[in-house]
């Protein structure tokens, strides 16, 4: 087998009303419901105006540094409900995709894009409702050679992706969810949300409770000095 260079053409994907109910949700919200262990690094940024956040499932690519052969194969694979999630070898210095392949992605009805890497044309990347997010911006063009893979796991921002994980992102940032786990923390992912929601209202009318900051740094064993640092 061609290990490095090979393209699977199935995934293994979560239930479609399971994906459906994180439709809405904060990505803060889940990340935290998952033990704040699975959001992409903040290099990785939204570079496009969509109208509602990012909700679908992993089409994982694993490029060489700087080349996008297989990026423009899963193009032609990518559906609707499908996010394009690319692994780059953290690679600054060329742009993965430019606004011909994003307008491809839009026009294939993709649920979004995530390279860990630049794009260019930004100017009219910057106007699309695809959800489009990627480390910045460089006029470098790619290479087109591979080698590369298609629904292998990879690792993007600093997370672990699955082919077939749910890829949730908005404003913040994005979140994997991976598709095993899905079913068992979407009730505290929306227990989550509400309770966010109810205190919100709180801090905006000074009703929220502070206490437990006094009590965590008591057991952290912080010193409280009612005086002037002289150091």
């Amino acid at each position: 087998m061609a290990v490095g260079n090979r393209i699977y053409l199935k995934r293994e994907l979560p239930d479609k009303e399971i994906v459906k109910k994180f439709e809405n949700i904060p990505a803060a919200n889940i990340g935290d419901c998952i033990n704040r262990n699975c959001a992409m690094a903040s290099r990785i940024k939204l570079m496009s105006s969509p109208e509602m956040p990012m909700l679908g499932v992993a089409l994982t690519v694993k490029s060489r540094e700087g080349d996008n052969l297989m990026i423009h194969k899963a193009l032609k694979m990518a559906g609707k409900g499908d996010v394009i999630v690319v692994s780059n070898e953290e690679g600054v210095n060329r742009a993965l995709i430019g606004e011909l392949m994003a307008a491809t992605a839009e026009y294939n009805m993709a649920a979004g894009l995530v390279f860990d890497g630049p794009v260019r044309d930004i100017d009219n990347i910057s106007k699309m409702k695809l959800p489009v997010y990627a480390t910045g911006t460089t006029p470098g063009g790619p290479y087109k050679t591979g080698p590369g893979e298609i629904n292998v796991p990879i690792s993007c921002g600093g997370v672990a992706v699955e082919p077939g994980d749910i890829i949730v992102g908005d404003s913040d940032g994005i979140v994997v969810i991976p598709k095993k786990d899905a079913a068992s923390i979407i009730d505290a992912v929306m227990a989550k949300h509400a309770a966010d929601t109810a205190g919100l209202e709180k801090s905006k009318t000074g009703k929220a409770k502070r206490e437990w900051v006094e009590t965590a740094l008591e057991k952290a064993g912080c010193e409280i000095i009612d005086d002037i640092c002289n150091s």
